[in-house]
């Protein structure tokens, strides 16, 4: 008859504290998370709740905490295999330390971008991880500080926010590509991203709007800089968006007088993109052009050949950027930091050795 009787209502913190045989308050405060309370009691509390299985009353708890328990997270695009492992990554931490998570897929678009935020903030979330679409546009980033809600930016740091940032080591990461297919004899390479293309071709690396995007960018031209390759922008191509923006771009490319013989493409999506076009093509990797991907995604490693990626290590950025807003919610004293993950080249069978 009890466990009927709980069925028709909700099991309440004096149910949970009269079948762990302790006081409302003891109860109270283990089921709470506060306080000081012997891990045996804790063990008795827990397990009465379980047994009668106690569900939280979310409002009631923000009202007294004043927090809703929730963390929001805004990435650039969930089909892309880089944001479904950070995601993987942030909710698993999150929920260790007790937080949900709400999550919003901006497109890249700022306008898209700047909804979700409002939407999220309008849910009272106690805290936003956002990867900016843009870095040169954040009125609606400072608007989040000004409300008081702790915020981390994913993959892209803004400086002049003053807030903690967890990326890679986009520029280091290039560069250890490049050189390498420098090293394999390469002389003519191109950067490929799916960034969309503003006013034709770049002139200038400072002018790319994602910090991300603009570091690895940096880091290839100052490869080719090094090795005294003339014109090193001239192919850097941006506007790889989609299969048709790709095509377009791998054909212009193929197609010049002197074309490249190494592909570095910014992210797994736009790899896939180019491996299709280069077949479409009727190009050979590495035999008619060698290629190198960021990020391990699993079509890297079933192709043939299996493509040379940069591993970003992208679930543990994920987990280091939940646990820094959960410390910052948590009020703890810490110095703002862009913390970079760092990444490693795994050779495969992408990329000929030439000129040799």
């Amino acid at each position: 008859m009890e466990d009927s009787a709980h069925s028709k209502r909700s099991v309440t913190v004096a149910d949970v504290a009269k079948a762990a045989k302790v006081s409302k308050a003891t109860a109270a405060r283990v089921l709470g998370g506060y306080g000081v309370v012997s891990a045996k009691i804790t063990d008795q509390v827990m397990a009465s709740a379980a047994a009668l299985e106690y569900r939280p009353n979310e409002l009631a708890r923000s009202m007294s905490t004043g927090r809703s328990g929730i963390i929001g997270v805004v990435v650039g695009d969930i089909e892309n295999a880089f944001f479904s492992l950070a995601v993987r990554g942030i909710s698993d931490a999150a929920r260790l330390a007790g937080f949900n998570v709400i999550i919003a897929n901006s497109g890249e678009q700022l306008d898209a971008e700047k909804s979700a935020v409002d939407l999220l903030i309008g849910k009272r979330v106690d805290g936003l991880i956002v990867t900016p679409a843009r870095c040169d546009n954040i009125d609606h980033l400072r608007d989040i500080r000004r409300a008081g809600v702790p915020l981390v930016l994913f993959d892209r740091a803004i400086p002049e926010l003053d807030v903690d940032a967890v990326t890679g080591d986009d520029q280091d990461a290039a560069v250890t590509a490049t050189r390498y297919l420098i090293g394999q004899g390469h002389r003519r390479l191109a950067y490929v991203s799916a960034m969309d293309a503003e006013g034709g071709g770049l002139t200038d690396v400072g002018r790319i709007s994602n910090s991300a995007v603009r570091e690895r960018v940096e880091g290839f031209v100052s490869v080719l800089t090094e090795a005294g390759l003339p014109n090193p922008l001239h192919y850097v191509r941006l506007g790889a968006t989609d299969q048709q923006q790709t095509d377009g771009v791998i054909k212009r490319l193929v197609s010049e007088g002197s074309s490249p013989t190494a592909l570095l493409a910014s992210d797994s999506l736009v790899g896939l993109r180019i491996f299709k076009s280069l077949q479409s093509l009727g190009l050979s990797i590495p035999s008619d052009v060698s290629m190198i991907c960021f990020l391990d995604a699993d079509w890297t490693s079933v192709t043939v050949p299996p493509i040379t990626i940069i591993d970003q290590r992208v679930y543990e950025m994920g987990k280091l950027a939940s646990e820094r807003l959960v410390a910052r919610i948590e009020r703890t004293p810490l110095a703002v930091e862009r913390l970079r993950v760092s990444t490693r080249l795994v050779v495969r069978g992408s990329v000929a050795t030439i000129g040799r």
